[in-house]
């Protein structure tokens, strides 16, 4: 089936573009936003709403299908991409995509990706991974409506995969409302909770970790007091490297702050996510392999998810093959496309290394259900509830897409 147009479309996401380091640095909060200004390039407020690129497909039956280029809330940051804004791109891209996909002949995911980013090089398309992220998901979903299958099983021919299509554990993040939120996670039974955004040492952490260990304290108990009987979620929580902040990057230190804080969520199993940055990926590798080191040396069954400096397929591959942690993110538009994603969770089960769908807040809709679909075909140890913050939205979007999912692809077996 051949391709008869190409729309581009701005739209909003599920939340907000956020100027990390300046909110590390300790930008003082003001309601929603925050006081101060911007310090990492591109941002004009250390808050700004999130924006995307849709992608719109027709195909030559009339049918349209869409993707979605979005970028993660922290941008800019960590080794990642610039700020994505939908105006500077859009005019600029859909010229040259009109160029590429009008009369094409749409037959295979896989070739279609590659036959364009051999065009991308000679074209001078612009190098941004939510670009790359957002024409991917048209392309499969091109694709699927071609074939009248899901997304999920486009993704297990194409690689050849036999998935067990089985549902995957969702972790929901609470935002800055960390209490209030893990309440509804907690009611609702989620699989992993509750991300926590300890994005901050004073305010969020304590200058010896004592806030998050009170927080930690307090979930197993509410998990207990309100979950039902038999709940024991994951408790995953991200404190964006700071806890090498709070104790100087003394890795010993780290690791047994590391240990107590477990013993303070048992007998709930405990992940913590980004516990040092080291501000690039081969001391971020070396950091997170000595930490994995040093806590299993202890005895304790926390994990550590990597995320900041772990961006692209090439650097999934060296945490994974340093085992620089326990977990790795495989945050969605940071490594573009969509074959990348699935090479990044085939690449961490080959090493024997937990695989985290994640992503962002600051996605939509249609990214969202693009990866459930990924999730279903590749069978990861978590995918990130999304977009947006406010829990009921983003685990709805997202539960309901993999049980429907679920359902169509069972109906055929």
């Amino acid at each position: 089936m051949k391709i008869t147009d190409v729309l581009t479309v701005p739209g909003l996401t599920g939340f907000f573009f956020d100027d990390q380091r300046a909110i590390k640095a300790g930008a003082e909060s003001d309601g929603f936003t925050y006081k101060g200004q911007a310090v990492t390039p591109g941002f004009k407020a250390i808050r700004q709403r999130g924006e995307s690129l849709g992608i719109m497909l027709e195909l030559e039956d009339g049918w349209w299908v869409h993707g979605d280029c979005a970028a993660v809330q922290y941008s800019g940051a960590g080794g990642r991409d610039p700020l994505f804004q939908a105006s500077e791109y859009g005019a600029i891209v859909t010229p040259m995509l009109r160029e590429f996909f009008t009369g094409r002949e749409v037959s295979g995911f896989r070739q279609t990706m590659a036959d364009f980013y051999a065009w991308c090089q000679q074209a001078g398309f612009p190098k941004h991974q939510a670009l790359y992220y957002g024409i991917s998901q048209a392309v499969l979903a091109a694709v699927a409506a071609q074939r009248r299958e899901t997304m999920a099983e486009t993704i297990a021919a194409e690689w050849g995969l036999n998935p067990d299509y089985r549902p995957v554990p969702i972790f929901c993040q609470t935002g800055d409302t960390r209490y209030d939120n893990a309440d509804k996670m907690i009611l609702k039974g989620v699989d992993v909770i509750p991300h926590g955004l300890i994005n901050n040492v004073r305010d969020k952490l304590g200058a010896k970790g004592e806030k998050l260990m009170e927080y930690i304290g307090w979930l197993r108990q509410r998990v207990a007091t309100i979950g039902a009987p038999d709940y024991k979620p994951v408790l995953h929580i991200d404190v964006y490297g700071n806890l090498g902040l709070a104790f100087t990057n003394n890795m010993e230190a780290v690791a047994e702050y590391m240990v107590r804080t477990a013993e303070a969520a048992y007998p709930l199993q405990l992940r913590i996510e980004g516990p040092v940055d080291m501000e690039g990926r081969d001391l971020q590798i070396e950091a997170l392999a000595e930490l994995r080191h040093r806590v299993e040396a202890l005895g304790s069954n926390v994990e550590i998810v990597a995320d900041e400096w772990c961006n692209t397929l090439e650097d999934i591959k060296a945490f994974a093959d340093h085992r620089a942690g326990h977990m790795l993110q495989i945050k969605t538009p940071d490594l573009g496309g969509v074959e990348n994603l699935v090479e990044a969770v085939g690449y961490c089960k080959a090493a024997g290394i937990g695989s985290y769908l994640g992503s962002t807040c600051n996605e939509t809709e249609q990214s969202a259900r693009v990866c459930v679909n990924i999730a279903l075909a590749t069978a990861p140890d978590q995918m990130l509830a999304k977009p947006g913050m406010g829990v009921d939205e983003g685990l709805m979007l997202v539960y309901n897409e993999m049980y429907r999912t679920l359902a169509v692809i069972n109906s055929r077996r």
